[in-house]
């Protein structure tokens, strides 16, 4: 480490070597002037070589300098970029959770409060989202996702199993009653797949035709309330509304869902306490809502097993 000039010097040939000023350096780095020009004269005196030549009212880095200052321009981007990571990881006191946006919106956070009141000494930070990256590179600490359980590198715990429903106001002038009725129904496409669904409802390879198409079941939640069509979507997202009556189940079907919800965290978070006082919490959650779903889905005539 000897070998290494002080940080304030390297900082200042830096921005003179890029901006051609003493004067715009000093500007960049809220220093006088003067301070610049010690700095410079302090680090050709270690390396024992000047660094720029005058060329007007520029300077201008000679060859070597020119060399030096690439180097020193990555090697100043990388301490700062690590320095960046590190401030952004989560604090012990911090729990940074990502979660399928509409899971967030319709499920977990009509229940966060309970967990904040049972752990108030932890600041809760929800990020939407649907990869694993920041879970790999310890910016986040646990995921909400829902898939098969099997993603490289990570643990994953089951959360939630779900059911596939056709909803819809239940004032729609159009309303289907039984699966037959459905062709002249107003559709609305989501990202689901409709093969199980219709397939249980006895309409084999039928493929609907849509009116609206989203990408996003909140919007999709959005049109089907406001009495745009009716949409398939998961019991976990809408079972509120249908318990309230805001939503109708159409053609009394419940089919369960291929994927389900799942828990996710990288191995290093193994031994952490925010982990497990989370994930039982959320566990004894989830049990709570999939005993309600299951005693909806078996009310319905036309549950599927």
């Amino acid at each position: 480490m000897n070998a290494l000039p002080p940080l304030p010097a390297l900082r200042a040939f830096e921005a003179v070597s890029r901006l051609g000023s003493v004067v715009k350096a000093a500007e960049a780095l809220s220093v006088t002037h003067s301070a610049i020009s010690h700095q410079i004269h302090a680090l050709e005196d270690f390396l024992g070589l000047p660094l720029f030549e005058r060329q007007g009212r520029r300077l201008v880095p000679t060859e070597d300098g020119r060399q030096y200052a690439m180097k020193i321009r990555m090697a100043l981007g990388d301490m700062s970029e690590a320095t960046r990571a590190l401030r952004a990881l989560p604090r012990p006191n911090e729990l940074r959770i990502t979660t399928l946006p509409s899971f967030g919106v319709h499920w977990l956070m009509a229940r966060l409060p309970d967990f904040q009141a049972c752990y108030p000494q932890y600041r809760v930070d929800i990020r939407a989202g649907i990869g694993f990256d920041d879970l790999h590179n310890g910016q986040l600490d646990l995921a909400l996702r829902m898939g098969t359980g099997e993603w490289d590198g990570l643990k994953a715990t089951p959360l939630l199993h779900d059911w596939l429903v056709l909803v819809g106001r239940p004032d729609l002038p159009d309303f289907p009653a039984t699966p037959e009725q459905l062709p002249g129904a107003r559709l609305i496409g989501t990202m689901e797949k409709w093969s199980s669904w219709t397939y249980a409802a006895g309409l084999g390879d039928w493929q609907p035709n849509f009116r609206l198409f989203c990408n996003d079941n909140n919007l999709v939640q959005e049109a089907v309330l406001r009495g745009q069509g009716l949409a398939l979507l998961r019991l976990s997202l809408v079972i509120d509304d249908l318990l309230t009556g805001r939503l109708a189940l159409a053609c009394g079907l419940v089919v369960p869902h291929p994927l389900s919800y799942w828990l996710v965290w990288a191995p290093r978070m193994d031994n952490s306490l925010k982990l497990h006082h989370f994930r039982d919490w959320l566990l004894e959650s989830a049990a709570s809502s999939e005993a309600m779903m299951q005693a909806y889905a078996a009310a319905q005539p036309g549950r599927q097993s």
